[in-house]
């Protein structure tokens, strides 16, 4: 059964993740993706660490069900192939430096003339215009200027650290891919074509915004103050390791008292919901000192059997092992010809009468640049000259 993007095209140029990861969910989801990576070494990211038969973990995990193209695109023919697709084409992602699609003749406006109703996707770090536009970014520094590594501290010890994954990149690639979607949408509705622009630090404020601003939501001298979230959330330490448990109401707060086999903490008037704020000093100590009485596992049941919301902090082998995360299945391994078997989480939309599949696994570079050109009617003879010139790349072209 055919997933609910079947039948759209996607010519993605965008590299390392934002972009990729965005097309990967489309491709997911039964669109047709192109990936198309300059011939020598491709998109850098293969390059990247726990690397096997030529790929790197890091682009595999960003660019599952594509089929990869090798164009040189500086090159008049390479670009000629790509309006070629491009004609062929719904949507074109790219996340080059502001200006670059331009001068190298592949804007929104050169594509527009070969298929007026395209949806033209760009994403950059910092925007198109602007005091740091041309700058060169990465997520770290943008987690540092919208506020994200600010928060990133326990009360206990408050120095302020990384969030240690591409949060930002991640974000910004949902961000993408939803617009996208919403773009055809707003197409097949008569809106027609458009550019769809994405800044990375806009999507960065936007992600942190909902609970991470929430003191400097509200204007004016007259807001009534409370603790925000960051502040709230703690990692407990236990006799052997630690848990985490976040108790938000009066209920969830005696669950834990009754599991730490202190009930009378329950009718202590200090520590009641309006109290409690007062008194979070005093009461962080006294759960600091009852949590290092119990082991993790008994006191785990104990909070679970009170209903509090809780869990471990598994380490990274753990949470593959999950009990939920088996039953859910959300893990999954694949055969690749080339690499081996490699193991990945699947999509986490459930679509029930589309469902969404991982047709073929990541690409090796310009594995399918043959069957692409073959697809826009060019022959062996002409293929083989594109090659001679260095304009594709033709690793073990069969095609007829």
């Amino acid at each position: 059964m055919p997933g609910p993007l079947e039948g759209i095209r996607v010519v993605d140029v965008s590299a390392i993740l934002a972009g990729p990861l965005a097309t990967m969910m489309l491709a997911d989801q039964g669109a047709d993706v192109i990936k198309i990576e300059p011939p020598g070494l491709g998109d850098l990211m293969r390059l990247a660490p726990f690397r096997r038969g030529g790929m790197g973990a890091f682009f595999a995990n960003g660019n599952r069900g594509k089929r990869s193209a090798a164009i040189d695109l500086r090159t008049p023919k390479g670009r000629e192939i790509l309006f070629e697709l491009v004609k062929r084409a719904d949507v074109f992602v790219q996340n080059f430096r502001p200006g670059a699609c331009e001068r190298l003749g592949i804007g929104e406006a050169d594509l527009r003339r070969v298929r007026p109703d395209l949806v033209y996707v760009s994403i950059s770090g910092f925007g198109e215009t602007g005091p740091y536009s041309d700058r060169r970014v990465y997520d770290p520094i943008l987690q540092g200027i919208t506020g994200h590594v600010a928060i990133q501290k326990n009360p206990d010890v408050p120095i302020p650290d990384l969030i240690r994954h591409v949060v930002v990149d991640k974000a910004s690639a949902y961000t993408v891919a939803q617009a996208i979607t919403a773009a055809l949408f707003a197409r097949e509705r008569g809106a027609g074509g458009q550019h769809v622009r994405v800044a990375m630090i806009d999507v960065a404020l936007a992600f942190l915004w909902p609970d991470g601003m929430m003191a400097h939501t509200m204007i004016g001298d007259d807001v009534q103050p409370g603790p925000t979230l960051y502040e709230l959330y703690r990692l407990t330490e236990t006799a052997d390791g630690h848990l985490i448990y976040f108790a938000a109401s009066d209920s969830e707060m005696h669950g834990v008292f009754r599991a730490l086999n202190r009930p009378d903490l329950c009718e202590d008037p200090r520590f009641q919901l309006f109290e409690r704020a007062k008194n979070a000093e005093l009461l962080g100590q006294i759960l600091y000192d009852e949590f290092r009485k119990w082991p993790t596992r008994e006191i785990l049941a104990r909070m679970i059997a009170e209903d509090v919301p809780v869990g471990p902090v598994n380490t990274l082998e753990q949470a593959l092992e999950d009990p939920q995360v088996l039953h859910n299945d959300a893990v999954f391994e694949l055969e690749h010809p080339a690499v081996g078997r490699i193991r990945q989480a699947k999509p986490a939309a459930r679509f029930d009468r589309t469902p969404t599949q991982v047709r073929v696994p990541p690409p090796l570079h310009g594995e399918h640049t043959a069957e692409v050109l073959a697809e826009l009617g060019y022959d062996a003879d002409a293929r083989r000259n594109l090659a001679a010139d260095g304009i594709v790349v033709l690793p073990g072209d069969t095609s007829p």
